[in-house]
């Protein structure tokens, strides 16, 4: 779930960053999860051993709102029907609610197999 270098690349740039934000919510809004009423982070896979991790660390709100919009969206998938536009998800409200937990679950798992790996040696 590490960032990938073409998007350190982009937000390095601020130029290059003006000119892909606008391509990058075309994108966001041709996906159609927002339609579904859906965030990006609610399209992350579950099966994944971190991801169940930060699952288990999210706020019960944060939770019972993720939950309540898989399920909304899966209804809406069931019927072959999109959510009213007012429902829809703004990109503004789009925001990451999950990534920042895996990405700090992955720094800690990064630092513990460092401390793992580490030897002590005495000194003669």
């Amino acid at each position: 779930m590490s960032v990938s270098p073409l998007t350190k690349f982009i937000v390095k740039r601020p130029w290059l960053r003006r000119w892909m934000t606008p391509l990058a919510n075309w994108y966001g809004n041709a996906a159609g999860y927002r339609k579904l009423g859906l965030k990006a982070d609610d399209l992350i896979p579950e099966e994944n051993d971190t991801v169940q991790l930060a699952l288990k660390r999210l706020p019960p709100k944060e939770a019972y709102d993720r939950v309540f919009r898989l399920r909304r969206a899966f209804q809406c998938s069931l019927a072959h029907q999109l959510l009213p536009k007012e429902e829809h998800t703004k990109p503004e409200d789009d925001d990451r609610y999950l990534s920042p937990i895996i990405a700090e679950i992955e720094a800690e798992k990064a630092e513990r197999d460092d401390l793992e790996a580490m030897t002590v040696q005495r000194k003669a």
